[in-house]
């Protein structure tokens, strides 16, 4: 893989509470030197941003109830409206944990149905990826753990989303790992696959790609970007 087509599958995030607007703006300036997918953000610079990317090629993303992903359905499919309506292209969504922990497919699935009909009603073609906290729900056990990523990616799936993500990067039980990128590949079934969360390095990256993550959200990804040059 060369530089270039890793920089194509990296979301450059920034999503510390503490960001500020001369933060933004020097991600998506790094965004589109390195060429990256897209940079993750929150939601209240999603508008700025817009302007800021437009015709760069870098998409813009933003995260919705993130990090806890405990918010209603009604408001999660709200704030998915208003960042479209905004200029973001992709949203990562905080699924509802305690429905993918208790195996609960109708709940998971009815939650992102609402999002992703508000969302799409405003812009069709809006990518939505799902968060599930992977490391979480491996911590519940060989059998649950993997019963429960299962669970999670039919839901995904059916609702009509696009992305299954691993990680916020802010849960307490860790973020991405090569088991929980193999476990949601298994069960994915034309869904992509988006690991984020401790991806610190060349190494690292490299070895998610190959476990079968299509898309790496890292706020690294310019040591990484660098590194891979490098190595040429």
């Amino acid at each position: 893989m060369t530089p270039a087509e890793l920089a194509s599958k990296i979301d450059h995030s920034l999503l510390k509470p503490e960001a500020l607007p001369s933060d933004i703006h020097r991600l998506i300036a790094e965004a589109i030197e390195h060429r990256f997918a897209a940079v993750c953000i929150a939601p209240a610079f999603v508008a700025k941003a817009a302007v800021e990317l437009r015709g760069s090629g870098v998409a813009l993303c933003t995260v919705i109830s993130f990090p806890h992903g405990t918010s209603k359905p009604t408001i999660k499919a709200i704030e998915a409206t208003s960042a479209v309506k905004d200029g973001a292209d992709e949203l990562d969504v905080v699924a509802h944990l305690p429905n993918l922990i208790n195996n609960n497919f109708d709940s998971a699935r009815l939650e992102l149905i609402e999002i992703v009909r508000a969302a799409r009603a405003a812009r069709p073609q809006a990518v939505i990826k799902v968060i599930i906290e992977s490391a979480a729900l491996l911590a519940l056990g060989p059998d649950r753990g993997e019963s429960a990523i299962a669970t999670a990616c039919r839901a995904i799936r059916e609702s009509g989303c696009d992305f299954v993500k691993t990680s916020t990067g802010f849960h307490p039980t860790g973020g991405a790992s090569i088991e929980a990128v193999k476990l949601i590949k298994k069960y994915a079934q034309g869904l992509q696959i988006k690991a984020a969360g401790g991806i610190r390095d060349l190494a690292t990256a490299k070895a998610m790609l190959e476990a079968g993550a299509d898309r790496l959200g890292t706020s690294n990804s310019v040591a990484i970007a660098q590194e891979a040059r490098q190595m040429i």
